[in-house]
C-alpha cells in the first residue's frame, strides 16, 4: 500500500509537470513593419494581438509581442534584432522587406540582413516563421524574381517555416485597404490572420516539439 501511494505520489507530479509546461505561454514576437505594428489602427487592432486572439481561441497558451516598427527596412529589424527579441523568447514571425521593396533597395541588401536575422535567431534556438512579400509590377520583372525568391531560400536554408505572401488576400483588395493602398483596415489584419493562422499553429507545434 505504502510502495503504491508513493508511486501515484510520483505520477501525479509528474502529470502536474507535464501540465504546467503546457500550460506555460510561449512567448513569440512579430518583428516586423508597420504591417505588424499596425499603422493608423488601433492597438486592438494590430496583427500581434488578432494573432495571438486567433491562437488562443484555436487552445494555443501564447503571447505575441508587438515588435514592429513603421518604415523599418530588412536592414533596420537586423539592427534592433537583439532589444526587439528579449531572451525566453520561443519563436519569431518575421516579417520584413516590404519598405525595402518600396524603395528598390538593391534585393541583395535584402537578402543578407534577412538571413542574418534567421541565422542568429536560429543560432538562439528560436523558431522562425518567414512572411514574405511580393514585388509591385511596376518595378519590373527582374527585380520582383530577385526579391520574390528571398524569402523561400532562406526558408530553405535555416529550415524555417514559410508563409508565401503576408499580403495574400488583402493586397489590392480596396475594402480591406486603408486609403494609401498600401495599409490593411481591421478587417484587412483579420484576413491575413486567416491566412497565417495554420502556419503560425504549425511554429508553435515546432516550439511544443
Amino acid at each position: 500500500m505504502v510502495q503504491t501511494a508513493v508511486l501515484a505520489a510520483i505520477v501525479g507530479l509528474f502529470l502536474t509537470g507535464i501540465t504546467q509546461a503546457a500550460d506555460t505561454p510561449i512567448k513569440i514576437v512579430a518583428l516586423g513593419d508597420s504591417l505588424t505594428a499596425g499603422y493608423n489602427l488601433p492597438a486592438s487592432a494590430a496583427f500581434p494581438v488578432r494573432l495571438e486572439r486567433a491562437l488562443r481561441a484555436k487552445g494555443h497558451v501564447v503571447e505575441v509581442a508587438n515588435a514592429g516598427v513603421s518604415g523599418d527596412t530588412a536592414s533596420g529589424g537586423l539592427a534592433r534584432l537583439d532589444w526587439s527579441v528579449p531572451d525566453g523568447t520561443a519563436a519569431v514571425i518575421v516579417e520584413l522587406g516590404a519598405n525595402d521593396m518600396l524603395r528598390g533597395i538593391d534585393s541583395k541588401v535584402t537578402q543578407r540582413a534577412l538571413e542574418e536575422i534567421v541565422r542568429r535567431l536560429t543560432e538562439r534556438r528560436i523558431v522562425v516563421l518567414i512572411a514574405g512579400m511580393r514585388a509591385i509590377p511596376n518595378l519590373g520583372i527582374d527585380f520582383a524574381n530577385g526579391f520574390e525568391t528571398i524569402y523561400p531560400e532562406i526558408a530553405s536554408k535555416y529550415d524555417a517555416v514559410l508563409y508565401p505572401f503576408f499580403l495574400d488576400g488583402v493586397a489590392g483588395d480596396a475594402k480591406l485597404n486603408q486609403r494609401d493602398g498600401l495599409h490593411p483596415t481591421a478587417a484587412g489584419v483579420d484576413v491575413i490572420v486567416g491566412g497565417i493562422l495554420p502556419k503560425a499553429e504549425e511554429l508553435v507545434a515546432r516550439v511544443r516539439h
